[in-house]
C-alpha cells in the first residue's frame, strides 16, 4: 500500500507540473481527448460498464425475488448457478482472450483477421460444450462434498441442472461479446445486455411467482427466465454480427474456416487467463460453500453480502474489458507508452464509481440488507442482519482497492502478459480457501473475523498487482507483429 500511495503523489506531482508549464508554453487539448485518454476510454468502457451493470441488476433482482419465497432458494440460486459459470469458466477465457486477439490484429492494421478470430472462438465453443456436460457429476460431488443443508442442496441441484444444459447459450455470447469489445463496438455488447436484462427480470418474475396466468415455478422458474433472457441477448449480437456492413468491413464471408495461426494465438495467450478464471471461479464457489455450511444464518448472511459485492464488483468488468481493449489496440500499434495512458485513464474511472460504492456500503448497510427480507417473518433473516450490516461495512475498505485490480489485470491481459495475471489471481483465492476452512470449521471463529481475513487478504494481492505492472515486463511482449506504420482503423 506504501508503493499505492507514493505512485499516486507522483502522478499528482507530474500533474501539477503540467499545469504550471501551459502557464508557459502554448496550451495543448487536454489528456482526455487524446489516444489513450480519459474520453476515449469512457467511449469504450461505459457501454461495457453498463452491460456488466445490466448483468448486476438482472442476478441481483434474480435472486432477490427468490428471497420472498425463501431464504434457501436464494442461496440455491446463488451457488448452483456460480457452479454452472464455474464449470465454463476456462473455456470462456479462451474466447475471452479474443478480445485482446481481435483488438491488436485492429490495431496492426489486419482487419480480416478480426472475424477470423472470432471463428476460432466458436469452433472452441463447440468443443467445450460436450465436455462440460460431461462434468456435470463433479459438481453433485462438490455439493455432497461441502455439507449444504438438505433445505438448499435439492434446489440447488434443479437450478444447476437446468443452467447447465443452456451452457453452449452462454459460450457463444462470449465469442461474439469478445469481436465487438475487440473492434470498439461495446455499445452493441451493451445493447445485448440490456435486452437480456429486461427479458430475464420480466420473465422471472412471472415464472416464479406465477403471474398472468402462468403456473408459480418457484426456482425452476428462475432457470428459465434466465436461459430465454441469454438468447434474446445472443440473438441481438449474432443480428449485428451478420450485417452487411460488418460483412463488408471484417470480410466475414471469407473468416468460417480453421486458421492454425489464428488458433495458436488464442491457445497460448489464452490458456491462463481461462485457467485463472477456472481456478479462480472454483476457490470461490468453495469459499461460498464454506461459508453456506457454517449454518442457515452464516449461509444467508454471506449470500447477501455477496450479492452487494457483485454490486460493487461486476460493473468494474466492464472497465477491465475496455482496459484490455485499448491497452491491446495500441501495444498492437507499437505504442506501449499510449497503452499505458489507457491503462490509467481506465483506472481514474474505476476509482471514481469505487468511491460512490464505498459510500454506499459505510452509510447505508442496513438498508441494503434489509432488501431481501422474506415475504413473511423469518427468524434466520432476523439473525443473520446484524452480522450482515458488520459484513457489508467491512465490504466497504476494499472497493477501492477492486478498482486497482480489476484495472492492471485488465492492462496485463491486454498487453499478453497473461500468465503473472493469472498467478496473482489464482494465488489470492487459493490462499481464502483452505483460510476459510480452518477459521470456521475448524477453528470455528466468528463469521465477522473470517471476513475480515478475506477483506484483508484482497488489499495485499490489490497491491501486488500493481507492483507487477509498475515493473513494465508487459512493455516487451508481443502478441501480433505491428505492420509498419499501421494506420488505427475508425470503427
Amino acid at each position: 500500500m506504501l508503493i499505492l500511495c507514493r505512485d499516486s503523489c507522483e502522478i499528482y506531482g507530474r500533474v501539477c507540473i503540467i499545469v504550471s508549464m501551459k502557464k508557459i508554453i502554448k496550451p495543448v487539448a487536454p489528456d482526455r481527448h487524446k489516444k489513450g485518454g480519459l474520453r476515449e476510454m469512457w467511449a469504450i468502457a461505459m457501454p461495457m460498464v453498463i452491460s456488466q451493470a445490466g448483468f448486476t441488476i438482472m442476478t441481483f433482482t434474480d435472486r432477490m425475488f427468490l428471497s420472498r419465497l425463501s431464504m434457501n432458494f436464494m442461496n440455491a440460486a446463488m451457488a448452483g448457478g456460480l457452479t454452472v459459470f464455474m464449470m465454463m469458466t476456462f473455456f470462456l477465457g479462451l474466447t475471452g482472450y479474443a478480445t485482446a486477439v481481435v483488438a491488436q490484429y485492429l490495431g496492426a492494421g489486419q482487419k480480416d483477421k478480426c472475424a477470423v478470430a472470432l471463428t476460432q472462438a466458436v469452433i472452441i465453443a463447440c468443443l467445450a460444450y460436450p465436455i462440460i456436460l460431461f462434468c456435470r457429476p463433479l459438481a453433485y460431488g462438490l455439493f455432497d462434498f461441502m455439507g449444504i443443508i438438505p433445505a438448499q442442496l435439492g434446489p440447488q441441484k434443479l437450478y444447476f441442472d437446468i443452467l447447465i444444459l443452456a451452457a453452449i447459450i452462454t459460450l457463444l455470447q462470449s465469442c461474439l461479446s469478445a469481436f465487438f469489445s475487440g473492434v470498439g463496438k461495446t455499445k452493441m455488447v451493451m445493447i445485448a445486455g440490456i435486452t437480456s436484462m429486461i427479458m430475464n427480470i420480466g420473465l422471472n418474475y412471472i415464472l416464479i411467482f406465477g403471474k398472468f396466468g402462468m403456473p408459480a415455478m418457484g426456482i425452476r422458474g428462475a432457470a428459465y427466465g434466465t436461459i430465454i433472457g441469454s438468447v434474446s441477448g445472443l440473438s441481438v449480437l449474432l443480428i449485428s454480427y451478420l450485417s452487411k456492413e460488418n460483412f463488408r468491413k471484417f470480410n466475414i464471408a471469407g473468416s468460417f474456416h480453421f486458421s492454425g495461426e489464428v488458433m495458436r494465438k488464442l491457445l497460448r495467450f489464452g490458456y491462463p487467463p481461462g485457467l485463472e478464471m477456472f481456478l479462480t471461479l472454483l476457490a470461490f464457489v468453495m469459499m461460498v460453500m464454506i461459508f453456506h455450511s457454517a449454518g442457515a444464518v452464516a449461509a444467508a448472511a454471506s449470500t447477501i453480502v455477496f450479492n452487494w459485492d457483485m454490486v460493487s464488483f461486476v460493473p468494474l468488468l466492464g472497465i477491465e474489458v475496455g482496459v484490455t481493449s485499448l491497452v491491446g489496440r495500441y501495444m498492437g500499434a507499437g505504442k506501449p507508452d499510449t497503452a499505458h495512458k489507457a491503462a490509467m485513464s481506465g483506472f481514474k474511472i474505476g476509482m471514481v464509481y469505487s468511491v460512490l460504492v464505498f459510500i454506499l456500503f459505510v452509510g447505508f448497510p442496513e438498508m441494503l440488507a434489509g432488501i431481501f427480507h422474506p415475504s413473511s417473518a423469518d427468524g434466520v433473516f432476523a439473525a443473520a442482519i446484524p452480522v450482515t450490516v458488520v459484513m457489508i461495512r467491512l465490504a466497504s475498505i476494499y472497493v477501492l482497492a477492486e478498482a486497482v485490480f480489476v484495472v492492471f489485470i485488465g492492462a496485463l491481459r491486454g498487453a499478453g502478459d497473461t500468465f503473472w495475471a493469472m498467478f496473482i489471481s489464482v494465488a489470492l483465492h487459493w490462499v481464502l480457501v483452505p483460510m476459510l476452512y480452518i477459521m470456521l470449521k475448524v477453528a470455528n471463529i466468528g463469521l465477522e473475523t473470517a471476513w475480515q481475513a478475506v477483506v484483508g487478504m484482497f488489499l495485499l494481492f490489490s497491491g501486488l498487482v500493481y507492483l507487477r505492472y509498475r515493473m513494465g515486463r508487459w512493455r516487451t511482449i508481443s502478441v501480433v507483429k505491428p505492420l509498419e506504420s499501421p494506420p488505427m482503423p475508425i470503427v
